[in-house]
């Protein structure tokens, strides 16, 4: 059995500002509240800002840089 669609429109917190952020076909920016929130998460991504933090991988490692490896 297929669930009725829901009669009021979601809600979901903006990823950038922390706002309310209408979840919904209406909303174009979503999951962001606005242009701005959107053009402010674009920035922070093309500016590599959204990392993994990882350990580094020693210098003398086995598999280490191959440019350096004689």
């Amino acid at each position: 059995m297929s669930q009725p669609a829901p009669t009021t429109p979601r809600t979901v917190v903006c990823p950038t500002c922390g706002g309310p952020s209408l979840f919904a076909p209406a909303n174009r920016y979503r999951p962001f509240c606005s242009e701005r929130c959107k053009q402010i998460d674009l920035g922070a991504w093309a500016a590599e800002d959204f990392r993994v933090p990882a350990e580094a991988p020693p210098e003398d490692g086995q598999f280490g840089d191959p440019k350096r490896e004689p």
